[in-house]
């Protein structure tokens, strides 16, 4: 049976799921391929907790965690509305091809639509087609505001 819950970071059970779900998606070769730092080992979940702005979505296997999203409020100028960005979104590779990712999907997009976000937006590796076809059929596309400029692309800047 599966569950998807809005996850409690309180809740020590959440807490491991979330820690554990996430350091899984990092080792992945579409997380970077390397564990989290001990620092984040050690600080994420509190962090987390001193954010109000950061929902948590756990998907559940029985009593296994299977999936993961943590979505974080941004807010758009455009829209003068929050918007919510979903920056990490994972589903473990022993659940993988089971719909899980569609039902996270469609939990965050009714959890959106309750708390009045204008939009969802996520970043997605260009070779993780997996994943960009779960989006593209949840109704994702890529950003642009005019065709003749073309769409955005995501880019960074690491400070330390």
């Amino acid at each position: 049976m599966l569950t998807i819950i809005n996850a409690d970071l309180h809740n020590e059970q959440h807490a491991h799921d979330v820690l554990a779900m996430l350091n899984s998606y990092a080792q992945d070769p579409m997380g970077g391929g390397e564990a989290l730092s001990d620092y984040c080992q050690k600080n994420l979940i509190n962090e987390l907790k001193n954010r109000n702005a950061v929902r948590v979505v756990l998907a559940y296997a029985g009593d296994q965690a299977a999936g993961l999203a943590i979505c974080i409020e941004g807010f758009s100028t455009f829209a003068c509305k929050p918007l919510l960005n979903i920056h990490d979104f994972a589903v473990h590779p022993d659940f993988r091809s089971q719909h899980i990712g569609v039902r996270m999907m469609e939990h965050i997009t009714r959890l959106a639509v309750e708390l009045g976000y204008c939009k969802i937006t996520l970043e997605v590796l260009e070779g993780n087609l997996p994943a960009r076809q779960l989006y593209l059929k949840q109704g994702f596309a890529t950003y642009e505001l005019d065709p003749a400029m073309g769409g955005a692309i995501m880019m960074q800047k690491k400070l330390n």
